[in-house]
């Protein structure tokens, strides 16, 4: 199990290293002078090239590859005395940090936090910015998939034990149209439907975010509320991936002779789906559920639009709309790395729940 770990790790390392450089090479090859960004249209000469030499843009592409990837890297190497150089350990850029290493040169290796740079708008740093909208993006995620997941395996068994006619032509039906639905389409709808429509019966809101302004004054609060109809709108897709396949794998199951046997020794139903079959029927709920979950980071950026929930959605499309690079990078290295954890925390799990996976 620990080879099979190991090898997991190793594989998730190698896809955010291709990520990394994708993304640096995607965004550096776009038109676009940041420091003009930062400056305005009246900046002159000598503050722009002081601009991009405070950014390192002033040097070869590779050369600032080779600084951007030390930029990320938790591992990273700096100069303790020059403060002119770019890989000067600046006490603001590298706040936390510990020193491991000393080399000649006055080199040092230290352990630090993934430096994202600075947005070229706000001069805010990028982590701080993303740490800000992540929590609502992932509540909102989170929901959406226990949502898809209780509904949809609820829905699934009930079809696949039931088995009839009417009930799977419905559930099918359901299933191919939550598909389908593309998440702006689905959002606008339901916005429409349940928060216009409906508004009296539902109270609900067609935007708003996690907190809400008091309309006296004291400040912020809760309004969770708002949640409902974003984490529906998202979870509309993976409920019906999660009903079809739970439905599917069941029946598939259902017909094996280990469960034949349940029954002849005199099993009751509910002891012979929940203590066996069950277990062996989600393996492949659990690997579509993961792919969602992931998914649903990069979904989320229309629903979160379309309802102005401030989580990473809105945070990306403003910085897409300001040329903010950095922004733009930091959250698109950011959702990659949960999509590459997520995916080796479920290789893991599904690894346990069949050994023969190790084997591949």
């Amino acid at each position: 199990m620990l080879k099979y770990i190991l090898k997991r790790l190793i594989y998730g390392i190698l896809v955010l290293l291709g990520v990394v450089t994708i993304v640096f090479f995607l965004f550096n090859i776009l038109p676009g002078d940041p420091a003009r960004l930062i400056m305005g249209q009246r900046a002159d000469i000598a503050s722009l090239e002081a601009i991009n030499k405070d950014l390192g843009r002033d040097k070869p592409v590779f050369t600032q590859y080779a600084n951007f990837l030390n930029d990320l890297s938790p591992l990273s190497i700096h100069n303790n005395m020059d403060p002119q150089s770019y890989w000067y350990l600046d006490p603001v850029k590298y706040s936390d940090h510990v020193k491991l290493l000393s080399f000649p040169g006055n080199k040092t290796l230290v352990l630090k936090a993934p430096y994202l740079r600075r947005s070229y708008q706000s001069q805010r740093e990028v982590s701080e910015i993303l740490a800000e909208a992540f929590p609502k993006t992932i509540l909102l995620a989170v929901v959406s998939i226990f949502f898809a997941i209780i509904a949809g395996v609820f829905i699934g068994i009930l079809c696949a034990v039931k088995n009839n006619w009417l009930l799977n032509k419905v559930a099918l039906f359901f299933s191919v149209l939550g598909m389908s639905l593309p998440s702006f389409f689905a959002a606008i709808l339901n916005a429409w439907i349940f928060a216009f429509v409906l508004a009296d019966i539902t109270g609900l809101n067609m935007t708003g975010s996690m907190y809400a302004v008091d309309d006296f004054g004291n400040g912020e609060y809760l309004e969770l509320k708002n949640l409902i109809l974003p984490a529906f709108t998202l979870g509309i897709r993976p409920l019906a991936i999660v009903v079809e396949l739970t439905r599917t794998s069941l029946l598939d199951v259902l017909s094996q002779d280990y469960i034949r046997t349940a029954k002849a020794k005199g099993l009751s139903r509910y002891r012979i789906i929940a203590k066996h079959a069950l277990k062996n029927a989600l393996n492949p709920v659990i690997t579509a559920i993961s792919g969602w979950f992931a998914s649903l980071l990069a979904g989320a950026v229309f629903v979160e639009y379309v309802f102005d929930w401030k989580g990473m959605g809105v945070v990306i499309v403003d910085a897409l709309e300001k040329y903010d690079f950095p922004v733009l990078m930091g959250a698109v290295m950011f959702i990659s790395v949960i999509l590459v954890i997520i995916n080796i925390v479920v290789d893991i799990i599904y690894a346990t729940l069949d050994p023969r996976v190790r084997l591949s």
